[in-house]
């Protein structure tokens, strides 16, 4: 801590000392056992530490400790435990055995007692800001025994503040807006500043505000620290921004006070107090007299040094356009005045325009409520172009009878050249809208005639497109639609709505209603249709059938008598004539069929088959499609069965087309193809003891079991097997071309006279796990090989 502040500490703390011993006789008469929050009883009198000898001794009728309060400054610090103050008893006599002690906050480590004296010390440096006061307990106890020798007693010691903290804004820095030309005094924001100091203790957190940067545009209010204008006409387009620094002090403001800052961003923000200008005053445009419409004919711009809304401005035209030839829209990205086209422009009835355009602020002026404008003047010149052909109409409506002859005048389009220089023009037909080429048009005069015959029951509308060009210029080509209508002539005879299936009950009555049948015309004539109906002339007198008018463009035909039998006629054909109303009358002649069938009582036809009556009495339709799916249910059986027999017949190796498992695949591979065949002659091998020569298969399950002869017998055609089985065995071994794998080659009879007898494992009875081959190594040479395979097979098997 600076010297300075020691010393001022120092005196402080005199201070104090001096009131409290000029207080404790005020002290000392006042009873204060109400302030302590134990409760003793006794006549003892209060003594207070400081008392000279000679100093007179008050009683009272309860007695209780000398302070329930103390005080202890902050921040003080010195080579020694500081005085907080001193408590005494009157049962301290000198001569008595007693012991203060001391409990409560901090007692032990940040306050301690002497146990003779009383006296109480701080032995930390204490923070008011930290912890302001500490409430403790004293108690007089038997030095001796401990045994307490009055109730304790609560009093508190409170840290004495000095100004050890400087101001503080705690949400700066700040940012502010005020409008611009606000008047002086008008509030901009408010700081704030704090101080930790004790506000109720002194000046240590009287704070006094004043500006250190931003005169002579703002001031604050040294006591409410409120930032105001300070200076007229502070204009936003002149300067937006400003920085003003507000300085907080303690102490009240006074010298030696601790002080701190913060800055306060201001920001004007915009009124509509400039008006739009225009950046030139006259504005010129040439414009082709060819424009589009709504096509953009020029640009105008007025200025506004506002920003934002206040500088949105809309443009109109107020004289010279007296004829709407123009109009003017607001681009709200650019704030441009875009001059557009409202009508097409021609050169020959005007070239030039004047124009008067005002450009008017959106916001209305603070003060008086009238909004900015500024007007100018555009001067549009129009500029000759070359300019299609105009038709007289847009559109053309044309009629044409449908039974016209070619070359037939339909009618007449026009056009002219709308140039000063009035150019011929040609006519021409577009063909992607008459494929069909039934129109022409002569190239002159533009007089359209019909090249095909028409059929308005084919086409109605017919709708071309014909070109108009300038003779000096084809590429100006302008075009018109002509609508051709297609006018009706009755030359379609009417018909039968549908093809009528007819049907008349056997079991009717006279009279009965059997078919109500209407027509149609492909025509269409103006007063619509009426259609006659009548039988052919040698149908008139139809003794079966009859006809009756319905009025209604339709007739009902009847029944005479009711004698139809199946049997006897199952159809009729009945010839209508329909003559419909056109001129000349056009008529066709329609043949209605109509069969006999057999009905309920309800009048429902049930069944209209002469078949139906060879039936069985009593078997219905039902019953015999029930026994037509039984005959076919009893063939697919049969058929099923004869073709599973047949599979059980097939050999057990089938063909690889005929094999669907996927777990076994076999090759009819014999080894070495026609080579091995040879080197291993079969018909070496037969067996001269077979049945007229036929040696039964080993590689499927034969059809009949040959039994092995009782006895081998020697034949006429004796061969030396073995020599011939070696001889070819060295050759396979021996030839580099050989295939490079074993075949199998299955033999019905392994040589005559063999003392084994048959080899082959199909005629065994034993199997695998019974059979002996031990035996094989007693045959000499010849077998020792394939007794070791079998020796060797038998091993694998047991391991």
């Amino acid at each position: 801590m600076p010297k300075r502040s020691e010393e001022m500490l120092m005196d402080l703390w005199m201070s104090l000392l001096l009131v409290w011993i000029t207080c404790v006789p005020c002290v000392s008469v006042t009873p204060i056992i109400g302030q302590s929050k134990s409760t003793q009883t006794g006549g003892s009198a209060v003594v207070a530490s400081g008392l000279g000898e000679g100093q007179r001794l008050l009683s009272r009728a309860k007695r209780g400790w000398v302070w329930n309060q103390m005080f202890v400054l902050e921040e003080f610090s010195g080579p020694d435990p500081i005085l907080v103050g001193r408590l005494h008893t009157d049962l301290d006599v000198g001569n008595k055995n007693i012991k203060y002690v001391l409990a409560g906050e901090g007692a032990g480590t940040i306050f301690a007692i002497n146990e003779l004296t009383g006296d109480i010390h701080a032995m930390k440096r204490l923070d008011r800001e930290e912890k302001a006061e500490y409430t403790l307990t004293a108690q007089v106890v038997n030095a001796d025994t401990d045994e307490p020798l009055e109730p304790p007693s609560e009093f508190i010691i409170k840290v004495q503040d000095i100004n050890d903290n400087p101001p503080q804004f705690i949400e700066g820095p700040y940012r502010a807006s005020v409008p611009e030309m606000s008047a002086v005094g008008t509030p901009v924001t408010r700081v704030t500043a704090t101080d930790a100091d004790d506000p109720v203790y002194g000046n240590s957190a009287k704070l006094v505000y004043s500006i250190l940067e931003g005169q002579p545009y703002f001031s604050v209010d040294p006591n409410s620290a409120t930032i105001k204008i300070a200076l007229h006409g502070m204009d936003r387009e002149m300067r937006e921004e400003y920085l003003v620094v507000i300085q907080a002090k303690d102490m009240g403001g006074h010298m030696g006070g601790l002080s701190g800052t913060t800055t306060v961003t201001v920001t004007l923000t915009d009124i509509n107090d400039n008006p739009p200008k225009f950046s030139k005053s006259l504005y010129e445009f040439v414009i082709p007299e060819d424009l589009p419409i709504e096509k953009m004919g020029g640009k105008v711009k007025a200025n506004d040094r506002d920003i934002g809304e206040n500088a949105k401005s809309t443009y109109s035209i107020i004289e010279g356009d007296e004829q709407g030839m123009f109009i003017i829209t607001t681009d709200s990205q650019t704030q441009e005045g875009i001059l557009r086209l409202k009508k097409p422009l021609d050169y020959e009835s005007k070239r030039a325009y004047t124009l008067k355009v005002e450009a008017t602020n959106i916001r209305s002026e603070p003060n008086s409520g009238v909004p900015f404008k500024d007007t100018a003047t555009v001067k549009i010149v129009v500029e000759d172009s070359d300019e299609p052909p105009v038709f007289s109409k847009p559109m053309y409506l044309m009629d044409v009878s449908e039974n016209a002859p070619i070359n037939t005048v339909i009618g007449t389009v026009n056009a002219r050249d709308p140039d000063s220089t009035g150019s011929l023009v040609r006519y021409f037909i577009d063909r992607h809208t008459d494929l069909e080429r039934q129109f022409n048009i002569d190239v002159d005069d533009g007089k359209i005639t019909l090249a095909k015959p028409l059929d308005r029951e084919t086409d109605m509308w017919h709708n071309i497109t014909v070109t108009a060009t300038e003779v000096r210029n084809h590429s100006q080509i302008s075009r018109a639609i002509v609508a051709i209508r297609v006018m009706d002539i009755n030359d379609n005879a009417p018909e039968f709505a549908t093809e009528y299936e007819a049907f008349l009950c056997e079991n009717g009555g006279r009279g009965q209603l059997i078919q109500t049948v209407s027509a149609v015309d492909k025509d269409d004539p103006i007063q619509g249709h009426y259609f006659d109906y009548r039988l052919v002339p040698e149908m008139l007198n139809n003794p079966n059938f009859t006809i009756k008018n319905n009025q209604d463009n339709s007739i009902s035909v009847l029944a005479k008598h009711d004698t139809f039998r199946r049997q006897i006629q199952e159809m009729y054909f009945l010839p209508i004539i329909v003559t419909d109303n056109g001129n000349p009358p056009m008529s066709s002649t329609n043949t209605l069929t109509i069969r006999v069938c057999g009905c309920s009582k309800d009048g429902v036809v049930q069944s209209c088959n002469v078949e139906a009556y060879v039936l069985p009495i009593g078997l219905s339709m039902g019953a015999l499609i029930a026994i037509l799916a039984c005959i076919i249910l009893l063939l697919v059986i049969v058929v099923l069965f004869v073709t599973l027999r047949r599979h059980k017949n097939e050999p057990l190796i089938i063909k690889d087309d005929e094999d669907v498992r996927e777990n076994i695949i076999r090759y009819d591979d014999e080894g070495g193809g026609e080579e091995d065949t040879e080197a291993f002659d079969i018909a070496t091998l037969q067996n001269p003891d077979g049945i007229n020569g036929y040696l039964p298969r080993k590689d499927i399950k034969p059809d009949l079991q040959f039994m092995p002869r009782a006895g081998q017998h020697s034949g006429p055609n004796g061969v030396d097997v073995d020599e011939f089985i070696n001889v070819r065995l060295h050759e396979a071994d021996n030839d580099p071309t050989a295939p490079p794998y074993d075949s199998i080659q299955i033999y019905g009879y392994e040589g005559r006279g063999s003392i084994a007898g048959s080899l082959s494992s199909l005629e065994t009875a034993s199997s695998d796990s019974d059979q002996n081959y031990d035996y094989l190594r007693e045959w000499g040479p010849r077998f020792r090989r394939l007794g070791e395979l079998y020796s060797v097979g038998e091993s694998d098997r047991e391991t």
